[in-house]
């Protein structure tokens, strides 16, 4: 199981990244705070699920591709409402600078990742 937390952990910095990256993107697009992170999160979502499927849990699945997929999305649904719930609390309560809304999707991500593992392993993955 160690071997699976630090490899679900590095999926989560790739989701990190790909989830602050696409979030910067929106921000400049104009998306503002919320909708951007909305669409940041579903891409961090789809970035750590092709890791956690092929790397974190390997092994072969009897669902298809998009049946597993939406199934982790289902899974990460719970923790995205806490990440999302803490981003935002986040985002509301600091200054606005340029570094606020890396720090508020670190904050998010750092208290949902406990609830993220523990879908994925015993909910998504649990056959493997």
């Amino acid at each position: 199981m160690r071997r699976q937390v630090a490899h679900f952990i590095l999926a989560g910095v790739l989701g990190f990244l790909v989830d602050a990256s696409v979030l910067y993107l929106g921000l400049w697009l104009g998306l503002g705070y919320f909708v951007g992170r909305l669409i940041s999160f579903l891409c961090a979502v789809f970035a750590t699920w092709l890791v956690n499927r092929t790397v974190t849990f390997s092994s072969t699945s009897q669902r298809s591709y998009v049946g597993e997929f939406l199934h982790y999305l289902a899974a990460m649904a719970v923790g995205g409402a806490i990440n999302y719930a803490v981003y935002s609390a986040v985002i509301l309560a600091v200054p606005k600078t340029p570094w606020s809304p890396l720090l508020a999707v670190a904050a998010g991500a750092g208290v949902a990742m406990s609830v993220n593992f523990m879908s994925a392993k015993f909910w998504v993955f649990r056959h493997r």
